[in-house]
């Protein structure tokens, strides 16, 4: 159960009532923080719509980074969420199980792997970010998208940490449930959300 107190719908706004009561089970869960602090989760919101919107990093490799950084956070809310943007751009699952180990795989362009290595050691040891992840990210990305690229991480990293700390997990796939074992965003039932 979510370490978040149980929204009370008699404290809501009338539009986020309204919503929540036509919600699933699922949505409501992923909806409860946001119904707590509507004001500061809104800002965060559309701190994240402005990524997406202005950014130019294309849908597939920021959904690969979120996952990958979603694994080291051990979010499991966020390991089961696919974004419709990287689906739309061509996302699949066999390329999230490409997420196992990404730098083997041959299905990830050699820009996906270099995003995802700079997210890896963003989300592991960020004091091991040196000159030379750099002057990989510079192989591939302008230094606009390096900027974009990590914004996205640091949100990614912040964020996820946070949602696994609140522990939303009732709502979603058994196999997220078990907290003992470590879970991946590969071989996951998983779910669809629009951006």
């Amino acid at each position: 159960m979510t370490r978040l107190a149980e929204v009370q719908l008699d404290t809501l706004s009338d539009e986020m009532r309204a919503y929540l009561k036509g919600a699933s089970a699922r949505d409501k869960m992923l909806l409860t923080p946001t119904a707590h602090a509507p004001e500061l989760m809104t800002a965060l919101h559309k701190f994240a719509e402005v990524l997406a919107e202005r950014g130019t990093l294309p849908g597939r490799l920021v959904e690969l980074v979120r996952l990958r950084v979603a694994f080291h956070n051990q979010c499991r809310s966020c390991m089961a969420m696919r974004y419709q943007s990287g689906l739309d751009d061509g996302l699949t699952e066999d390329l999230v199980c490409s997420l196992e180990r990404p730098e083997e795989s041959p299905d990830l362009t050699d820009a996906e792997k270099a995003a995802i290595a700079y997210a890896d050691v963003s989300a592991t040891n960020h004091f091991a970010i040196n000159d030379e992840t750099f002057q990989r990210l510079r192989k591939y990305f302008s230094e606009p998208q390096i900027v974009e690229l990590g914004l996205y991480i640091g949100y990614f990293v912040g964020f996820g940490r946070l949602v696994a700390a609140w522990d939303m997990v009732e709502e979603l796939p058994g196999s997220l449930h078990d907290k003992l074992s470590r879970a991946t965003p590969w071989r996951v039932d998983s779910f669809v959300v629009s951006n």
